[in-house]
């Protein structure tokens, strides 16, 4: 009561921290004037005064208040446009490393460009992370141009791109791209074996715009680098064989964790349908040596009873693509795990492609927290404010509007079943066009969109449906969703990004009506009249009440509800949001008190009739947060075991940097030389122990396994006082002068190159079979918790002994090489390899679901050893052997995939001789 007083009178938190921002917002306004006198060329000339101010001991809050007012003044001279003053305090939320929450039309885009170009004078480098790469080059053009005018240099990284186009997009004052480009660049520069290969700079400063969704939705799932494992194709459709043939009542479906569990006697059916089929290697399933087959069976039952075609994904041109279950955007190359994929191609009956090892992979969340200076904007972020926080230590700013929001959100209204709710969604639509006013609908699903086109088309409604099909032109009908009468049915969020402006979207007409005219008057008087056609509509589209949002059904988040809600009502436009709802959502069905909405709504409900309720919207409101509960829970968890691999990456990652930097690597060798001698005779000789207890054999065996001698130990034995260091001193002096000799025979400098390729080469391959190996053991570890033990910790405890044994073989393996290989020099390359191409993904590590990531060209992975530069090893086979090219003749790109389908880039198949 008295704290609902208090911000009555003195406002809420929120406010205060606006308010105590006025002062430097006023600062700014009186500028004005001042940089307004100025000339294009000093204007221009502001920037290299910056940077004098800086090296002069000045710092960028000292600064920001002219800064601030030089972007303003370079937007109205380049772009037309002048930043408001709440504008103003998002740019300075931003540039304080906080989350600026904007409205949807506020200009969020334009905002970035003040904190980016004040922390990009340093120039260290600025990144501004978008979600798709039509946005990222959108930004870079659009935005750029400021950059540009004030003598910034601007990049852009998309896929596709080349090694120097990418290092020359990062060492751009300003980078725009993915969160998904950025990450996997991150984990490739980690997989590099010299310094100039790579292509980022130290991080610096990072906008993250809709940040809710990436730093959020996206961040349940961590970013992979993979490459195949042997092909299991006909074990996957020997599985799908079997399971389609399997009756309901053999199995439980639990929907919210999306899992598949056989009951008792679906355990004794299966085990008979497999040894008929020959697929088990004994007669009990659950024997050690069918672990592959219960895995890959759990795998299938889930393809074939959990995943629905048209709602988790789609059958392209005989693949099967994901679908993103927040933006229902086709995710084109990107793939499940765990063998999830496969048995989904396996039941559509599309070609199955191999597996994938993981080779590198991290959070989102350990790689934003990797940027000493962190922000983000959106217009959704207040319902996650605590995660923000909790996470990645971001507070959550709340920026008013430029103009009082007048949209109107209604009560939801509920309805018996799917067929009364869609019906009375279609008529309602048809009367908001017949009056005019435009209507944007939000669908959960690809198969609900196209279920109310089919109403709509019955109802005679002319329509655009925006889908995970067709989004390549989303931008396009999106941005004129605001138009006299139109109405588009939008996937979730499809076309977030992107302005709907009442009366239609100037730019757009242009560049979609005008793109074939040439510049001169003829184009000049047709983009007038478009303008003229823009502004006589928007005054009907105002009449008629603004944009009506439409959703035909409540989300699992709350805050993707307020996304589509925020469409509608931009800059104080009129407005209109009301939600369909009906007891076979999913929403309610699943995590809704089903019993409750069950009898209510079927005996007081007639067929056709709605209700609306508080009480009712309240409930649905207690199954979001249920569900968000649920993600964040998720995420959660998904940090907690990647902070755990983090440690370890941060030591690999940070002694790989030190052995490219360093000139000469030999006390390095050595160490790990006299380090495995040293465990390998404590381990045979334990300290305290007799000699005859000692396991001599044994240590003769692994002396010449990895040093490759085979030293007198017997006679060693039979000497007075024998002791193990006596042993360990001898087998030291004797491996000493062997890389002495072998050091000598050869040319200095490049066995120094040796050592620091075989260190590099021998981390790269054990780090990769050791992500293998967690990656296993986390798919089991829950089970410890039937033992009463967290899994977490035992998860913690195991990782760190097999992160122990990791650096142990490789410093076996390091010696094994240097003592045994003879060496062999090959003509000097005139410049570094590329880095091979790589599968990349974005996938839970629990359940191989919600992958969304690029796929970048190869999915072949050549060996992690032997890419040694300028030296090769005399076992290392020769290959590029040349061959026929029957694509010459045909306008392919060098980074399109080669059409022989080898999965390589062109320039690495075929395309390699032109």
């Amino acid at each position: 009561m008295l704290g609902t007083i208090a911000k009555a009178i003195f406002g809420s938190a929120n406010d205060r921290y606006v308010r105590s921002l006025d002062r430097t917002i006023a600062t700014i306004n009186a500028l004005e004037p001042q940089i307004q006198a100025l000339s294009d060329a000093e204007l221009q000339a502001q920037t290299q005064k910056f940077r004098e101010q800086l090296a002069d001991g000045k710092t960028l809050d000292d600064i920001l208040p002219e800064a601030f007012a030089t972007v303003r003044e370079a937007s109205v001279r380049v772009l037309g446009m002048r930043h408001f003053d709440v504008q103003l305090v998002g740019g300075i939320v931003l540039h304080r490393g906080e989350i600026a929450e904007m409205k949807t039309g506020e200009g969020k885009t334009l905002v970035a460009t003040l904190a980016t170009y004040l922390n990009a004078i340093e120039g260290k480098g600025v990144h501004v992370v978008t979600v798709n790469d039509y946005l990222a080059k959108r930004d870079a053009e659009w935005m750029g141009r400021i950059h540009k005018f004030l003598g910034l240099t601007v990049g852009v990284i998309v896929p596709n791109l080349s090694e120097p186009e990418r290092r020359e997009a990062y060492a751009a004052d300003v980078t725009y791209g993915t969160n998904n480009e950025f990450g996997f660049d991150y984990l490739r520069d980690n997989m590099k074996h010299e310094r100039e290969q790579q292509v980022q700079r130290p991080f610096n400063f990072s906008i993250v715009d809709e940040v809710d969704s990436i730093l959020i939705d996206e961040a349940r799932t961590p970013l992979i680098i993979s490459g195949p494992t042997e092909d299991k194709a006909d074990l996957y459709i020997q599985l799908d064989e079997v399971v389609k043939t399997f009756e309901a009542e053999y199995y439980e479906v639990d929907e919210k964790a999306r899992n598949v569990s056989l009951t008792e006697e679906g355990n004794e059916e299966i085990e008979r349908r497999l040894a008929e089929a020959g697929l088990l290697s004994t007669d009990n399933l659950y024997d050690v040596e069918n672990t592959q087959v219960v895995h890959h069976l759990d795998q299938a039952l889930k393809a074939n009873i959990i995943f629905k075609r048209d709602i988790d994904y789609i059958v392209k041109d005989g693949k099967v693509v994901i679908i993103d279950e927040f933006t229902g955007r086709m995710m084109e190359g990107r793939r499940w795990s765990n063998g999830l994929h496969q048995a989904v191609e396996a039941k559509e009956g599309v070609q199955i492609e191999p597996e994938n090892q993981t080779m590198a992979t991290i959070t989102f969340q350990n790689y934003f927290r990797m940027y000493p200076k962190l922000s983000g904007m959106t217009g959704t972020a207040a319902t996650e404010a605590a995660e923000f926080w909790e996470i990645y230590k971001l507070n959550v700013v709340e920026i008013p509007t430029n103009e009082p929001v007048a949209r109107i959100d209604e009560e939801d209204e509920f309805y018996k079943n799917t067929a009364d709710k869609f019906l009375a969604i279609a008529k309602s639509i048809r009367e908001k066009q017949q009056i005019g006013q435009p209507v944007l609908v939000g669908t959960v699903s690809i198969e609900k969109s196209e279920l109310l086109s089919s109403y709509l088309e019955k109802e005679g409604v002319k329509h655009a449906v925006l889908n995970a099909r067709f989004h390549e032109q989303e931008a396009h009908i999106v941005a004129q969703a605001g138009r006299l009468g139109a109405v588009t049915i939008a996937t979730n969020m499809a076309g977030r990004g992107t302005d709907i402006q009442l009366g239609g979207n100037v730019e757009f007409r242009i560049e979609d009506e005008l793109k074939d005219l040439e510049e001169g008057p003829t184009r000049d008087a047709a983009i007038a009249q478009i303008k003229a056609e823009v502004a006589a509509e928007r005054e009907k589209v105002l009449a008629a009440g603004g944009l009506f949002v439409l959703g035909t059904e409540r989300h699992e988040s709350r805050r993707i509800d307020n996304q589509l809600r925020g469409r509608s009502g931009r800059q104080g436009d009129p407005g209109l949001s009301r939600f369909y709802l009906c007891l076979e959502d999913d929403l309610l069905r699943i995590f809704g008190p089903d019993t409750l909405f069950a009898r209510m709504m079927n005996s007081n409900l007639a067929d056709g009739e709605a209700i609306g309720s508080k009480w009712l919207s309240k409930a649905i409101e207690t199954a979001q947060k249920k569900v968000e509960a649920r993600n964040y829970e998720v995420r959660k968890q998904v940090v907690e075991y990647d902070n755990v691999m983090n440690d370890q990456r941060k030591v690999v990652y940070e002694q790989r940097s030190e052995i490219m930097d360093s000139e000469r690597v030999d006390d390095v060798v050595v160490d790990m030389r006299h380090d495995a001698i040293n465990a390998m005779v404590g381990t045979a000789c334990p300290p305290g122990s007799y000699p005859e207890n000692w396991g001599i054999e044994a240590l003769a065996a692994k002396i010449k396994d990895v040093l490759g001698i085979e030293p007198p130990l017997q006679d060693w034995l039979q000497e007075n006082a024998v002791e193990p260091e006596m042993i360990e001193e001898r087998l030291v002096a004797m491996t000493d002068k062997i890389m002495a000799d072998k050091i000598a025979e050869n040319d200095g400098a490049v066995w120094r190159q040796v050592e620091k390729q075989v260190l590099l080469d021998r981390l790269d391959y054990h780090w990769k079979e050791h992500l293998a190996t967690l990656d296993a053991l986390r798919q089991v570890v829950f089970l410890r918790a039937y033992a009463q033990k967290q899994p977490i910790n035992e998860y913690k405890q195991e990782a760190f002994g097999l992160f122990e044994l990791m650096l142990e073989t490789i410093r076996e393996d390091v010696t094994r090489i240097l003592l045994n290989s003879q060496l062999r020099i090959a003509p000097q390359q005139a410049s570094l390899p590329e880095l091979p191409d790589f599968l990349t993904g974005h996938i839970d590590p629990f359940t191989g679901m919600d992958d969304s990531a690029d796929r970048d060209g190869s999915a072949r992975i050549p060996e992690m050893f032997g890419a040694l530069g300028a030296t090769t090893f005399a076992a290392a086979e020769a290959g590029g052997a040349d061959r026929d090219n029957p694509y010459a003749g045909m306008d392919l790109s060098r980074n399109a995939p080669c059409p022989c389908g080898s999965g390589q880039k062109y320039k690495h198949c075929h395309g390699a001789a032109d």
